[in-house]
């Protein structure tokens, strides 16, 4: 028996990620003393579940200067090229190369593009469920998934000590998205 046939629910097809419903935030430590937090409010995807969620994938773009820290002085510094450099870097992109079960969850294995830095990114991932839409005869699928990664692994404000500015970034994401009809 399949894990797919296991998920009350579950439906093969094509989703794509409604931004009004769904979050991508982040938190990282200022002078090892406070948290930081923020979310990036434009951005894009596309999840497709196979005949077995092992068999599935993801694919998102995220605009970098839509980043949104609720200072606008920090956004600013935020966006320069002394961190993410929109100007030479106007998107961070996420591509999946794997989906494997872990426990109660699974483990999204794929490739993080930020910075014009690619590296490996492992998100636990927790599936919400699939369900009815709001309008007639749409479908929902709802996942949340969490990873840690390193600034510095990426170039980003690689000249900030890490006592300023942390070196570890959580990066959560609370997703909902809608079947392609």
């Amino acid at each position: 028996m399949s894990a797919a046939t296991q998920i009350p629910g579950y439906l093969k097809g094509t989703w794509t990620i409604d931004p009004v419903h769904s979050e991508v935030t982040f938190i990282t430590r200022h002078l090892g003393v406070s948290k930081v937090r923020g979310q990036f409010t434009n951005f894009e995807g596309t999840i497709v579940t196979g005949e077995d969620i092992t068999d599935s994938s993801v694919q998102a773009t995220i605009q970098a200067d839509s980043i949104h820290t609720k200072n606008d002085q920090r956004d600013g510094h935020v966006k320069s090229d002394e961190f993410l450099d929109v100007e030479r870097f106007p998107t961070l992109s996420f591509r999946s190369t794997g989906i494997r079960a872990t426990g109660d969850g699974y483990v999204i294995d794929g490739e993080l593009t930020l910075h014009g830095v690619t590296k490996p990114v492992s998100l636990e991932a927790e599936l919400g469920g699939f369900g009815d839409g709001m309008a007639e005869g749409s479908k929902v699928v709802g996942v949340e998934a969490k990873t840690e990664i390193s600034r510095t692994d990426f170039d980003v404000a690689s000249q900030f000590p890490t006592a300023v500015v942390a070196d570890k970034v959580k990066i959560e994401l609370d997703i909902e998205a809608v079947l392609d009809n």
